[in-house]
């Protein structure tokens, strides 16, 4: 290791165990976990929304097909991930969508 090479290592944690690291700039940088928020629905990939199969207060069942998401030639069922009632939807047939574009709102 180069002398002006001014990384330290760092101590980590893992499983009870104690380490002495170095980390790397993309580590650093890297988005810190955050819990998923299973009565938020959102686009897993960009695409055209092509169906919008529900209304808001229609109550869905975990499984019923919510919407389509069309990407790169196929065709993505958004499907209820619990029993609920649909709050609120935020999207529209023929709306195109970002990477994780909320879509639909469950209560």
């Amino acid at each position: 290791m180069e002398e002006n090479n001014k990384a330290s290592y760092e101590e980590l944690h893992i499983g009870g165990a104690d380490y002495k690291t170095l980390f790397t700039e993309k580590y650093r940088n890297h988005k810190p976990y955050s819990r998923v928020k299973i009565k938020e629905l959102r686009a897993f990939i960009p695409g055209t929304i092509s169906d919008v199969s529900i209304k808001e207060g229609d109550k869905v069942n975990q499984g019923d097909i919510l919407m389509v998401l069309e990407a790169m030639k196929m065709k993505n069922r958004i499907t209820a991930p619990l029993n609920a009632s649909v709050k609120s939807i935020l999207v529209k047939n023929g709306e195109v969508v970002k990477k994780d574009q909320l879509l639909v709102v469950l209560k």
